[in-house]
């Protein structure tokens, strides 16, 4: 079957958070209702320029660059435009951040996080443990995942202060908040405490995959972004980005956001973790499995001991209606 007219009757609580329904763009409907996940500018017109210019306002930036090769290109480029000779890195981290030191030639030293054996994940960095590594490493710049998959999120602006004390460049990969600089019931954003910041507009922002955006308050990452960007650009995708932007920035995203919370909570299970855009319930395996079966529920990511579900822009209250008579069958 082409990939093109591959289709689903499954309730999707996965990426990309448009689900196929949900577009900025009304006039590229069919390409949002073909973009789907798989398991598992190079020069900047006046028109592009202003648009990154306008974004960086809204999101009170020094710099922030439309992606068009999703978040992992924007972590590569933080590390080429600071060239550090040594990097924390988190050893279950995403792979774009070894990558990226190694393409820019610094030494990776690896950091462990305990897992939360409760729940089967692990949580966000803390600012002990970041204070801890500063101490016992010689290290240039730092990355952390904040939120992480599931959905807990680190105490950046401290964390920031640490950092700013030690000289050391924090990269914040915050790819899966990208809905937080939105609404004051989400988590706090890195984008203006980290030196760079990260987000994919796909995973919860209702983007195509796979744009993001790469903040900077540092210096400007445009050179370094040359270096692994094509010349030939997806206008679309930079049109995309621009449309979701201000699409989240205007009154009418901001209260999309807010419904969205609001929906989730009529669900009324206890909140797990830090982002309620992030439904983590217990059940593993066996949950996963009557939801996908009975209900036709497919959730983004599942455990031996927890399920997550993942909303975003695209998931309204007929698929949170769905999940909540799927619970209460499941759970009674």
């Amino acid at each position: 079957m082409s990939i093109l007219k591959k289709k689903t009757k499954n309730t999707l609580y996965t990426t990309p958070s448009h689900g196929g329904s949900f577009c900025i763009l009304h006039k590229f409907y069919q390409w949002y209702k073909a973009d789907i996940s798989e398991v598992d500018t190079f020069a900047p017109q006046e028109a592009l320029i202003k648009a990154e210019e306008h974004a960086s306002k809204i999101y009170g930036t020094k710099y922030t660059k439309f992606l068009t090769n999703g978040s992992s290109s924007g972590i590569i480029t933080a590390l080429l435009a600071t060239k550090p000779k040594s990097v924390l890195i988190w050893d279950n981290a995403h792979p774009c951040h070894e990558n990226g030191a190694k393409l820019c030639g610094a030494n990776s030293i690896k950091y462990t996080l305990s897992k939360d054996n409760e729940l089967g994940i692990y949580r966000a960095i803390t600012v002990q443990k970041v204070e801890e590594l500063l101490n016992k490493h010689q290290a240039d710049a730092i990355i952390i995942t904040s939120p992480t998959y599931e959905g807990f999120v680190a105490d950046i602006k401290r964390i920031s202060e640490l950092c700013k004390a030690k000289n050391v460049t924090l990269i914040v990969d915050e790819a899966h908040g990208a809905l937080y600089p939105f609404c004051d019931e989400l988590p706090m954003s890195a984008v203006k405490f980290a030196d760079f910041t990260i987000q994919s507009l796909h995973k919860t922002a209702g983007g195509l995959n796979p744009t993001a955006l790469l903040h900077s308050n540092n210096i400007d990452p445009t050179e370094a972004l040359k270096m692994i960007t094509t010349t030939s650009p997806s206008y679309p995708m930079l049109a995309s980005i621009e449309a979701n932007i201000k699409f989240l920035n205007s009154n009418r995203g901001k209260s999309h956001i807010k419904n969205l919370i609001k929906d989730i909570r009529k669900l009324n299970i206890r909140q797990l973790n830090d982002d309620p855009t992030k439904i983590l319930l217990k059940g593993g395996y066996k949950l996963s499995e009557d939801l996908f079966n009975n209900y036709f529920i497919e959730d983004e990511r599942t455990n031996e001991k927890t399920t997550m579900l993942l909303c975003g822009v695209g998931t309204n209250l007929k698929k949170i209606n769905k999940l909540q008579k799927a619970l209460k069958n499941i759970i009674h």
